[in-house]
């Protein structure tokens, strides 16, 4: 095998654009295949491009839908012939607010999306490769999943949900698939904008480390999750936070 051909590939969700196309990139730069999808033909389409046409193929369609998440992995099978690595990105945080208000239908749309499609992909691509053949499954979860996080509680409510996820599906598809997750915390993109834009050097003042995420900091911890080199590790949750979590408790 060689380095331009790892043999692997990779199942990434949501990944026509940011954290997810930042992990798609470092994969392919590896050397692995991967499918991506995402809810628009033409940011697929553009994103397939940029990783090469010959290395990824794009589906679209939404992470709840029970339809399409058959589809990425029957056409990942059909293309590729396996399924070594799943990344869960997909999510949605389509609320902003006190807990006390938040609409319950929303909520409910929010788990769907951010914890029940990444255990419906889970068990879909499980079941036709690495049941028999090994691999491993990351999830993004995010620091709001493991700390309070004032005005996007629906959101870091079904992310906690995740990070628990990553520990039942870590115990029950041990020895043979290891199952972590990562928490960043906020990550220069599009779905995370509203919490930076027009204050950016405000914002990055409160990291340790200076400055915001950028998609390849969570690419490269995803590459390492799913490498030899984390072999050992599982049901493991790697915050990725710039040392935001440093200051915890200081004021």
């Amino acid at each position: 095998m060689t380095a331009q051909d790892s043999g692997k590939v990779a199942l990434i969700t949501g990944a026509s654009r940011g954290i997810g196309f930042g992990i798609a990139r470092a994969l392919v730069a590896r050397g692995d295949r991967v499918v991506i999808t995402g809810r628009g033909e033409d940011a697929l389409k553009e994103a397939v491009d940029r990783l090469g046409a010959d290395r990824a193929l794009g589906i679209a369609g939404k992470a709840h839908d029970e339809a399409h998440r058959a589809e990425a992995v029957e056409r990942a099978m059909e293309t590729f012939g396996r399924v070594d690595f799943l990344v869960n990105n997909a999510g949605t945080n389509p609320v902003f607010g006190p807990m006390a208000d938040l609409d319950l239908g929303v909520a409910r749309k929010v788990y769907e999306t951010n914890v029940l499609s990444a255990l419906g992909f889970a068990q879909l691509t499980w079941k036709a490769w690495q049941r028999e053949n090994g691999g491993a499954i990351v999830n993004i979860a995010s620091v709001a999943g493991i700390s309070a996080s004032p005005f996007i509680g629906a959101y870091g409510m079904s992310k906690a949900a995740l990070v628990n996820l990553t520990l039942q599906l870590a115990h029950e598809f041990a020895p043979v698939v290891r199952v972590n997750a990562i928490a960043p915390a906020v990550v220069k993109t599009k779905f995370a904008e509203a919490l930076y834009e027009g204050r950016e050097a405000e914002a990055a003042a409160a990291y340790p480390l200076g400055r915001l995420g950028v998609p390849e900091d969570i690419g490269g911890a995803a590459a390492f999750l799913t490498s030899a080199q984390s072999d050992w590790v599982t049901g493991q949750t790697l915050v990725v936070d710039g040392g935001i979590f440093l200051n915890a408790g200081v004021g």
